[in-house]
């Protein structure tokens, strides 16, 4: 298999725009190849389901007919509108002692998916002459050691066994590889730090859990039209960014091809290829 068959594309207006001379199926229109039909009766925990990427994964779950576990710092009327199988309120995985509790939360059951999706991205654009270290530290905590601690929990209440999934949200960011690429110039410390520490942590994970038989997905969601990613809205279009219900799409047909063989793989959604770490 040659690089190109294997890797995605590190430009993406190119990636985007190849897609598109192509006519790909796939990368254009997720619903030609996803089929939500295995996550009827499925137990899938997301965290951050209260709002952007969460809420679409939530409402696309409800939909399949998923028992949807909501895992929420604080809810959200259109989350309660779901109807959850279970809604715990009050995880700030940034907290030992809260992410601790969970473990004693979660009460129905095994989860068959758990989806680590909250997150968090400083709006300015951090340089030189700007840096934050308390944002840094911040996001690092958020978007990598969080995951960590909520996937922990879950382990040690036996919620996770033999043939669970773990699915951590990350982004093509955390690629060190493609900084040349998509930051010719830097800036943005903090989100791109702690997205790669992110995808260390899910190698770590998954060569820690394979013997459990858990296989974990490390995803680039894609580039998605959400609150998170407004400060770029002016290249939205041409970059091929798409509404939020697109993206939970993608990420879960995504998850429902993650398997043992492809556990630790980082795979970008929008198209089923790898990225470099």
């Amino acid at each position: 298999m040659s690089d190109s068959d294997r890797y995605s594309m590190p430009d993406q207006q190119a990636r985007f725009a190849r897609a598109k001379k192509e006519s790909n199926e796939r990368y254009l229109d997720i619903t030609t190849v996803y089929d939500p039909a295995f996550l009827k009766g499925k137990r899938v925990a997301v965290t951050g389901a209260n709002r952007g990427i969460g809420l679409a994964l939530a409402k696309e779950l409800t939909e399949a007919g998923a028992k949807l576990v909501a895992i929420v710092r604080s809810t959200s009327d259109e989350l309660e509108k779901l109807n959850p199988d279970e809604l715990i309120k009050g995880v700030d995985q940034t907290s030992n002692e809260l992410c601790v509790d969970l473990e004693h939360a979660i009460k129905g059951g095994p989860i068959d998916i758990l989806i680590n999706n909250a997150g968090y991205f400083m709006r300015e654009e951090e340089t030189l002459d700007n840096l934050d270290f308390n944002e840094q530290l911040k996001t690092i905590d958020i978007c990598a050691i969080g995951p960590l601690r909520v996937t922990s929990a879950l382990l040690r209440a036996g919620a996770l066994l033999d043939g669970s999934k773990v699915v951590m949200i990350t982004s093509q960011g955390g690629s060190v590889t493609w900084r040349t690429t998509q930051n010719p110039d830097g800036h943005d410390y903090g989100h791109h730090m702690s997205k790669a520490a992110a995808n260390m942590m899910a190698a770590l994970l998954a060569q820690e859990v394979k013997s459990k038989g858990i296989a974990v997905g490390i995803f680039h969601p894609g580039f998605n039209k959400t609150g998170m990613t407004e400060k770029y809205k002016q290249i939205w279009e041409v970059e091929g960014a798409v509404d939020a219900a697109v993206g939970a799409k993608r990420i879960m047909h995504e998850a429902g091809k993650l398997s043992m063989e492809t556990s630790g793989k980082f795979i970008n959604c929008e198209d089923g290829l790898e990225i470099p770490f």
